[in-house]
């Protein structure tokens, strides 16, 4: 009979459970949170600021949890559902931050790490579009030309955070779809511009020929 086997083996038994109450812990957490900022950044598109305020702070009491329960478990903490959560949840916040034209809370506001900050960020732009799309078909020109005012200012800070994508955790992909949407937007703001200016010329022109035609008076 190995001396020493059965207790080694029972320790290793113990030790994976739990890490295996951890990490189910920490995932359903995660899960939540992710949800839970999805749910507020839906609420922020229409403007239910009370109900963004609400699920944000549960979200962020959900990221609480799923850390504290991968405290004792390093290797949980960075298996990436728990950064991915962070992540979604600075998206939206920086989303409900940049709809109400508010300032935008940083890395160390949100307790998340710079690479998950960066990459939220980096989504938002997104969601910037679909504001500016939303508020062109509801013919506010100025608030989706202030939309993509902030969709530019963010993509001309991504591009200056030039480092290994081990480091940033792929936010040059999502800086270069970033670029992408920038762009189509402009293209689509120019174009609801243009086409107003032609509405306007028609509508000043046929004014014009009302007042300057002949008279039907008798």
């Amino acid at each position: 009979m190995l001396e020493g086997l059965d207790g080694h083996a029972e320790h290793v038994r113990e030790s994976l459970r739990a890490k295996h109450r951890a990490r189910e812990e920490a995932l359903d957490r995660s899960r939540d949170a992710t949800r839970l900022a999805a749910d507020a950044i839906r609420a922020a598109h229409r403007d239910e600021y009370d109900r963004v305020t609400e699920l944000l702070d549960r979200c962020a009491e959900e990221l609480a949890a799923a850390r504290d329960a991968a405290r004792d478990h390093p290797e949980v903490r960075t298996a990436g559902f728990v950064t991915d959560a962070e992540k979604e949840y600075a998206e939206a916040r920086l989303t409900a931050a940049a709809i109400a034209n508010a300032p935008l809370p940083g890395p160390d506001e949100l307790r998340i790490g710079a690479a998950s900050w960066s990459n939220g960020l980096a989504e938002t732009v997104g969601e910037l579009r679909r504001r500016a799309l939303d508020r062109l078909r509801a013919d506010q020109p100025d608030e989706a030309a202030r939309c993509l005012a902030a969709m530019d200012e963010i993509y001309e800070v991504l591009v200056t955070v030039d480092f290994p994508e081990a480091v940033t955790d792929g936010l040059r992909r999502s800086t270069d779809v970033a670029r992408g949407l920038v762009e189509r937007t402009r293209g689509d703001v120019t174009t609801a511009s243009l086409q107003q200016r032609l509405r306007d010329a028609l509508a000043r022109h046929g004014a014009a020929d009302g007042a300057d035609g002949p008279s039907t008076d008798a």
